[in-house]
Formats: C-alpha cells, sequence, structure tokens
C-alpha cells in the first residue's frame, strides 16, 4: 500500500474528488470519525493506506 503522506497533492486532490462522487461515499453523518473510517477503508480498496494523521499533517 502507498502511504497518503507520499501522494502528490494532484493525487490526493483527484482522490478526495473520486471519493466525493462515489455513491457508496458515507453521507448524512456529522461524525468526523465515522467519515474518516470510512474514506480509510475506501482508500485502502485502492491502495492507499490513510492514517488519522495524515487529518493534521506536521503535527
Amino acid at each position: 500500500m502507498r502511504p497518503w503522506s507520499e501522494l502528490s497533492d494532484k493525487e490526493q486532490i483527484a482522490l478526495r474528488e473520486d471519493y466525493a462522487k462515489d455513491p457508496f461515499c458515507l453521507t448524512g453523518t456529522c461524525s468526523l470519525e465515522a467519515k474518516t473510517e470510512d474514506f480509510t477503508r475506501w482508500l485502502a480498496a485502492r491502495g492507499v493506506l490513510f492514517r488519522v494523521e495524515d487529518l493534521h499533517p506536521g503535527k
């Protein structure tokens, strides 16, 4: 798996846009935790490793 932090800005944006278009994208919740877990699973299915630390790089 490729770490999210190693993707270029362009690759990250493209994945975020694809996720937003996915009909199975988790909507209807305000829970950041639930949204992060769903995004993490979605990325893993595409060979990308996303960690909670990736939400706030540099901290």
